[in-house]
């Protein structure tokens, strides 16, 4: 208990998981961004460059690296400077457009991603085998509303590269819903098929949990009598067998080991704990290893607190 208790108090909001060298240079890019100067704008591109560099081959690997660092730079000048005094820079490129892409998304208006399409497609043709190219372009199709044969048309691409790639699943199963370009027997559809053929530790396998998390979360949005019965969501039907599926593999040590293993091992134990499957969920509080994400806990409030008294309540079995 004692031990569970010290890392509950090291329990924090992390978009780098547990990449260490990705942290590392989060930590060295907040410190020099602060002080604004050109000087620092070259040497943060230099780090960046370097990072995104290593592992070739690795597209998992350097997706989530490229998701995290346009997140955390996307209101800074740093990619579009980099992307214009490297314009054959593959990297730079990327990392420009999908920052494009997370600026609008925080400020919630889809406009400004023209320039990002162009900047993708360059990209493409510079690193042929690279599948990011297209995972950012999947993200401006969906902030575009595009057509779904043209959405379609990247996502091939995507899997033509990576046929796994976690972020090309996750923007898929977003532009399928209702709420943007699809319907939900697309999701069901398109849930289904990824089902029947993917390895059980493949990085995209959180796909089908999600989709329930976002049904889940439609359920509560409803309000009245559905929202204080939510719970039953995840004693039936698909829901359950999303669940009964992973509930005791993802958290062995070893089982996942993509880059984004451990915001799935949080989706697990978010779905366990509204699911009052909390005996389950302690092994998976016990892998997460106090490394938080902001989503699917944000739903209920500050996401660290709603993390640390869900863990509390699975580990003191309140």
């Amino acid at each position: 208990m004692g031990f569970l208790s010290s890392r509950r108090k090291r329990a924090r909001v992390a978009p780098e998981l547990d990449d260490q060298e990705l942290g590392r240079l989060l930590k060295s890019l907040l410190a020099t961004t602060r002080t604004g100067t050109i000087a620092t704008t070259d040497l943060c591109a230099a780090q960046v460059s370097r990072l995104l560099d290593q592992d070739p081959g690795d597209w998992d690997r350097r997706t989530h690296r490229i998701s995290v660092l346009a997140d955390f730079l996307a209101a800074s000048r740093l990619p579009r400077s980099w992307a214009a005094r490297e314009p054959r820079n593959a990297t730079a490129l990327v990392l420009h457009a999908w920052s494009q892409v997370a600026q609008t998304h925080d400020q919630d208006r889809p406009g400004d991603t023209d320039d990002a399409v162009e900047s993708c497609l360059r990209a493409a043709e510079l690193a042929p085998d690279d599948p990011t190219p297209w995972v950012a372009l999947l993200q401006v199709a969906r902030r575009q509303r595009w057509k779904q044969p043209q959405v379609f048309g990247v996502w091939n691409e995507v899997l033509a590269r990576d046929r796994w790639n976690r972020e090309a699943y996750m923007n898929m199963l977003g532009y399928l819903t209702p709420e943007e370009g699809g319907s939900r027997l697309q999701v069901l559809e398109f849930v289904d098929a990824l089902v029947a053929r993917v390895p059980a530790n493949a990085p995209c396998v959180a796909t089908e949990l999600t989709a329930q998390v976002f049904q889940y979360h439609a359920i509560l949005g409803r309000g009245g009598y559905e929202a204080l019965v939510a719970r039953t969501h995840w004693s039936q039907g698909m829901a359950a067998q999303a669940l009964d599926r992973v509930a005791h593999t993802w958290g062995q040590p070893g089982f996942l080991r993509h880059a984004k293993a451990r915001a799935d091992l949080n989706l697990l134990a978010y779905a366990l704990m509204a699911g009052d499957r909390r005996a389950e969920a302690r092994a998976v509080f016990e892998a997460i290893g106090g490394v938080v994400t902001a989503w699917p806990w944000h739903m209920g409030g500050d996401p660290l607190a709603e993390f640390e008294q869900a863990q509390r309540r699975a580990t003191v079995g309140l």
